[in-house]
């Protein structure tokens, strides 16, 4: 703590903390506004089919909110069937509730206000890997996750130019009790970024202290002037408990957000085939149903909070029950629950890095590449596990979110699309080249040779004399040196004093109240 405190003044220089190679290969921007058209795999009668079996299982079959009576009184009151914890809905309700008062996209407001994100439309948000309770690197193997390790990978997410978002649960620092750590990664995504980030959803209370902190951190900002309505400025992960059911803890979770106007991403987790059917049009039906009752519960407890349509979707291995990922099913699973996001009219949440390999090798590669390609395409507005997950999400890799964050990169520079500006057409240089020549040297190429192309600092594309004479490295290997180097030039971003202390000054009066507990 006083050695980030002792070098704060440091903080914002990112464009000097980045080497010129890094900074000339993506332009370094806030998030993505994609100039590419989205690939469809449905039709519209294809589309409105699924949406009429959604329809099918909120009416028929149903959604339990287990163990909260809020929940089930607000559904109630809203004219739901409510039979003990299940609740069944006549068709259409969901999406009435939804599209009344569900914004198509928001604002997410960083400390740093030229970082803010704009979720939904044609913008695409890449973000971290959440969760792995374990992190992998080449110097020690697989190893549980600490504290350390998770504020690592804020600042490495923070000097990623091709992230746009500090994320949430990087890692699980388990040398922190599980009733506490909640603060101190809060803490960690304020003080050693100024991206925005995620809060805590394990319970309700660790969700009210990740807004309490969030209104010492922007202080009078935390509200709009003009509107009297408060900022979002965190956006946290809800997780449907597929098959269609939502429990205590996310719910409660959800609605101390919305209350305070701060963003859900209400995501059923589905490994087809285990939790969903094994078919692609019940799977998508399934999670739609699920998403919509989870996206109208949180309209009903304020309307106009913020939500994103969230899918994590894969499918298991009917051999093992293992799950697998970067195979055709979930990719085709993801166009279509994107496809029905825009047609609901809100934000959509899917993709990512995944891969089931334990290293970061060709398989771990190809899944991933797979995934993350098919998110680019689909029209993704917030993609949580860019960078960083291994071995099915159980581990956190130190080299693989480096060689994601290149990924991240290409998608970014993709999505820039064509450019059609007298620059752009080069007719300059084909007429001061001619026939029979080269254009190396010719002005045009001397112009734009810098940031024409985009330039991997993963890749080695020299020849194998030099590989070889540079001690003949992977692609692993190359990412350990970059992490590395990364980590030792990192400056953390200025923050007021005051309002690092006030911070400090909460957690430990939260933490004095209560006992070390692994729940």
């Amino acid at each position: 703590m006083n050695e980030t405190r002792g070098r704060r003044r440091g903080g914002g220089r990112e464009a000097r903390r980045l080497s010129r190679a890094q900074a000339s290969r993506v332009e370094i921007v806030p998030y993505i506004k994609r100039k590419v058209p989205i690939y469809e795999v449905l039709d519209d009668e294809g589309l409105a089919l699924i949406e009429k079996n959604a329809d099918t299982i909120l009416q028929e079959i149903g959604i339990d909110f287990r163990d909260d009576p809020e929940a089930l009184g607000l559904w109630k009151e809203a004219g739901a069937d409510v039979q003990g914890e299940r609740v069944r809905f006549e068709p259409g309700m969901c999406r009435s509730l939804i599209e009344q008062s569900a914004p198509a996209e928001f604002t997410q407001h960083a400390r740093n206000p030229a970082k803010n994100v704009v979720i939904g439309g044609d913008n695409m948000v890449l973000v971290p890997a959440y969760g792995p309770p374990f992190i992998r690197n080449l110097d020690e193997g697989r190893r549980y996750a600490s504290l350390k390790d998770f504020q690592n990978f804020v600042k490495l997410a923070y000097m990623s130019p091709g992230l746009h978002h500090s994320g949430g649960t990087l890692c699980e620092p388990v040398d922190v009790p599980v009733n506490k750590r909640h603060l101190d990664m809060v803490y960690s995504h304020m003080r050693y970024s100024d991206k925005c980030f995620m809060g805590s959803v394990t319970a309700a209370e660790r969700a009210e202290d990740t807004v309490e902190m969030a209104k010492i951190l922007f202080g009078d900002g935390f509200t709009d002037a003009e509107t009297g309505r408060e900022k979002t400025v965190a956006v946290s992960l809800i997780n449907a408990n597929s098959p269609m059911t939502f429990d205590a803890t996310m719910l409660s979770a959800a609605a101390v957000y919305a209350r305070a106007n701060q963003a859900t991403v209400i995501s059923p987790f589905i490994l087809a085939g285990a939790m969903s059917p094994v078919t692609i049009a019940g799977t998508a039906a399934q999670i739609l149903a699920e998403a919509m009752a989870g996206m109208a519960f949180v309209q009903l407890v304020r309307p106009g909070a913020p939500v994103v349509f969230g899918t994590f979707s894969s499918s298991v291995s009917m051999q093992s029950g293992a799950p697998t990922f970067g195979t055709p099913e979930p990719s085709l699973l993801m166009y279509v629950t994107a496809a029905l996001s825009r047609r609901l009219g809100v934000p959509f949440r899917s993709g990512g890095g995944l891969c089931a390999s334990k290293v970061p090798d060709a398989q771990a590669a190809y899944e991933s590449a797979n995934t993350l390609q098919t998110a680019m395409l689909a029209g993704v507005n917030f993609m949580l596990h860019t960078a960083g997950w291994l071995e099915g999400g159980l581990a956190m890799g130190y080299e693989k979110f480096i060689m994601d964050a290149d990924q991240a990169g290409m998608i970014q520079r993709f999505l820039q699309g064509v450019d059609l500006s007298e620059n752009g057409q080069a007719l300059d240089a084909i007429r001061e080249v001619g026939p029979g020549s080269h254009f190396l040297g010719c002005a045009h190429t001397q112009a734009n040779f810098e940031t024409a192309f985009y330039r991997s600092n993963i890749a080695d594309n020299n020849s194998f004399e030099q590989w070889e004479s540079e001690g003949s490295q992977d692609a692993a290997q190359r990412a350990n040196n970059i992490w590395k180097q990364m980590l030792n030039q990192y400056e953390a971003p200025p923050l007021d004093p005051a309002i690092d202390e006030a911070l400090l000054a909460f957690m430990e009066q939260r933490k004095s109240s209560m006992p070390d507990a692994n729940y």
